[in-house]
């Protein structure tokens, strides 16, 4: 075991069996960093971050990868959700010189703590268009020892830029003053140039909710009374909630969808999210009347009480996106927790699965394509593949009657499901 053996925080814990030797974020790090006069490598993630996972078990389990590491850096190992304070410094450098952030966060700095190189996961041999982690810091040691007049200048550049994105440069307030009006509606065309009008959302795979920028074309529309604003952000809103990202058994939203479509989740689920998401959908009932924006909202917040709060009153961070398979055990998958095979559902449902089957694209053999890593081979991802007056023409019944059939199979899929090994909460 490493020193993070001795830590409170779920994320750092899951890492003190690694060879790494770990060091917390604080000074016993950063004084051994300017004793030896070797770069600090800082990785920042959290317990329930799916691609955290992944880059353990192919890194920093490796004793290639730790020999390394203990040779040339300085490791520490962050959980954002502890320090947030340091995730949203090294975020923005991240951000501000990629174009781009996530988890996990990938940033070595020099002693004094200066950022001089960024990114987010990393393989560990090159693909998929990125270097391989153990080419990676191989490279930067090397750098480091005999080009250090390169690493410094850069520092020195790169800490300025992150200083200026921070507001900590000193800048007074007449300098930093607000934007009119015009940079608003500057903003909404922009958004109508990214707005994907097939599937909703913005820009193709994968799609975040990002529902901060809803919230920003709903105020627009108020404010100017414009429609494009508002189908935007309710055309977005809509596909979110049919879609499988939308957990439509026990309510709440996963984090992302990998496909344009909103079909496939990664399915973690983030408080924050949910949080956020509320807001956008009741804005969105608000601007257009859209009760299933309101009911989406209500189920959202049922899903935060019921799961996410603990007892003494506080809330969790997070749900895990694996989980161990309930059928076979073993190894934990992603969406072991929400995913159903064609037959689990006629053994649950009997004479009602025939439109379970129908709303939800229930298929034989699974209906999940987009799945890179096979993670859901021969299971059903949920998502509202067809209108309820879809529904009752094709079985036919009446809309009410399915919408009845469709409630009491939620709650027999819901009860069956909790007898599953739950995802890890944090």
């Amino acid at each position: 075991m490493n020193r993070l053996a001795g830590e409170r925080s779920p994320y750092l814990l899951q890492h003190a069996g690694n060879p790494v030797d770990w060091y917390p974020w604080g000074d016993e790090a950063f004084e051994k960093a300017r004793r030896e006069n070797k770069p600090i490598f800082l990785s920042i993630g959290y317990s329930t971050c799916h691609w955290c996972h992944v880059m353990e078990h192919e890194s920093f389990e490796s004793a290639e990868v730790a020999e390394t590491l203990n040779a040339d850096f300085v490791s520490i190992k962050v959980d954002r959700e502890e320090r947030p304070d340091v995730d949203r410094v090294y975020m923005a450098f991240v951000q501000s010189t990629t174009g781009s952030g996530g988890w996990p966060m990938t940033v070595m700095l020099t002693p004094e703590l200066k950022p001089f190189f960024g990114g987010t996961y990393f393989p560990p041999q090159s693909k998929w268009g990125r270097p391989g982690f153990l080419e990676l810091i191989g490279e930067i040691a090397r750098v480091w020892k005999h080009d250090r007049a390169r690493v410094d200048f850069a520092a020195a550049e790169l800490f300025d830029r992150l200083k200026a994105v921070t507001g900590a440069d000193g800048r007074s307030h007449a300098e930093s003053s607000i934007a009119g009006t015009d940079a608003l509606a500057e903003g909404v065309e922009q958004y109508q140039t990214a707005f994907d009008r097939r599937n909703g959302g913005f820009g193709d795979s994968p799609k975040f909710p990002r529902p901060s920028e809803l919230l920003f074309l709903l105020r627009e529309h108020v404010r100017t009374g414009a429609r494009p604003p508002l189908l935007m952000a309710t055309d977005t809103l809509r596909a979110m909630a049919l879609g499988g990202m939308r957990d439509h058994i026990g309510g709440g939203f996963h984090r992302y969808s990998v496909d344009a479509e909103w079909r496939v989740p990664h399915f973690e689920k983030m408080l924050y999210d949910q949080a956020q998401l509320v807001l956008a959908y009741l804005d969105g009932a608000q601007a257009s009347g859209d009760e299933l924006f309101a009911s989406v909202a209500e189920d959202t917040l049922g899903y935060v009480l019921r799961d996410l709060r603990d007892p003494a009153g506080g809330f969790y961070s997070a749900e895990d996106a694996d989980s161990i398979p309930h059928e076979t055990g073993g190894a934990k998958k992603e969406g072991a927790f929400y995913i159903w095979g064609d037959a689990e559902i006629g053994a649950l449902l009997g004479d009602d699965a025939g439109v379970v089957r129908r709303r939800f694209g229930i298929q034989p053999d699974g209906n999940a394509p987009n799945d890179p890593h096979g993670e859901f081979t021969g299971k059903n991802v949920l998502y509202a593949a067809a209108s309820l007056a879809e529904v009752a023409a094709a079985t036919g019944r009446t809309e009410a009657d399915v919408a009845e059939t469709l409630a009491r199979a939620r709650r027999i899929l819901f009860d069956a499901r909790q007898q599953r090994p739950r995802p890890h909460l944090d």
